[in-house]
């Protein structure tokens, strides 16, 4: 069967914002940022977290977030608040919402009780059908275990995010306060459970986020973070700070020299295809289907972003 099709949303950055800290919001709202989610879990402490849903709500509500799409993060499947999270949010800011970052999913059912939740809120309040979309995090090594099984759970799944804080203590990795290895590596650390979450997204047709990055005092880093995790196909990338926002914008977006080639490896392969070869050749180098897949991504993202040869 195949999957709803869920709406298109760029994903290059999405902004965490304390749910308590109402006083951030509006620079928040106002923010370059693709994406924003209050955050009712690890930002809130304990204490707060449930005078938060109203904060959150309100805040989704009344402001003004232009394109922004907009969104929470809620407490895990296993926590107390984890319904109320669900139900306050939803009741106080309805269409509002967009979409609910489910965190720490260890299983397919994990995402089945939210989905679950959110149909019944749904119908309660009269809102739009699987008008709400979820992003779930991979944190832990038994939802990277589980994860092909995770990615099928819901046909409101819109995007799969690597966290690889809480995942290096899952794993039991000796790491700094960037996730980076306290003894020297050949490679990326997380390599394998980064391609295994790209793929498992990929395989279902949703985007693949990648992890925050603590030192927002080291743009260099956090652009190199970004150009890597680009290189392998995420889309995105969390960002803890706003300094972070216009760095994962650029990285994760076509660049004009991107969007003209794409067109000239299209034009050269229709061309060829006229004359009834399956190849062509562009600047001494092979074209072929395959070419025209990649072609055909860098447009698709040009189109969202809305951007051009000129203002890429």
């Amino acid at each position: 069967m195949a999957r709803p099709i869920r709406p298109l949303r760029p994903r290059r950055s999405e902004l965490a914002t304390p749910a308590s800290n109402d006083w951030m919001f509006a620079k928040s709202a106002a923010s370059a940022a693709d994406l924003v989610f209050l955050d009712l879990e690890d930002a809130c402490a304990p204490a707060e977290r449930e005078a938060a849903r109203g904060k959150a709500a309100k805040a989704l509500r009344e402001l003004d977030w232009g394109n922004t799409v907009r969104a929470i993060r809620m407490n895990g499947v296993d926590t107390r608040w984890a319904h109320g999270d669900v139900i306050d949010v939803v009741t106080g800011a309805r269409s509002a919402l967009e979409v609910i970052i489910v965190p720490k999913v260890r299983t397919a059912r994990d995402v089945w009780w939210v989905d679950t939740l959110l149909t019944q809120v749904e119908e309660t309040l009269g809102l739009p059908a699987k008008g709400i979309g979820l992003e779930v995090l991979i944190e832990e090594t038994e939802g990277l275990e589980n994860v092909g099984e995770i990615v099928r759970a819901s046909d409101r799944l819109e995007a799969v995010i690597f966290g690889a804080g809480d995942f290096s203590a899952s794993q039991g990795a000796r790491v700094d306060g960037n996730f980076d290895p306290l003894v020297d590596f050949p490679g990326d650390i997380w390599f394998y459970a980064r391609s295994r979450v790209v793929v498992a997204a990929r395989s279902v047709g949703v985007d693949a986020i990648d992890a925050p990055f603590p030192n927002y005092q080291d743009p260099d880093a956090y652009r190199t973070a970004c150009d890597r995790a680009a290189a392998m196909g995420y889309v995105g990338k969390w960002a803890i700070h706003p300094s972070q926002i216009d760095l994962a914008n650029d990285a994760f977006a076509p660049t004009p020299e991107d969007i003209t080639r794409a067109r000239r490896l299209v034009a050269a392969y229709r061309e060829a295809e006229a004359a009834g070869r399956g190849a062509a050749g562009l600047d001494g180098m092979l074209v072929d289907a395959a070419h025209l897949r990649h072609a055909a991504t860098v447009m698709r993202t040009a189109e969202m972003l809305g951007l051009t040869e000129e203002d890429a």
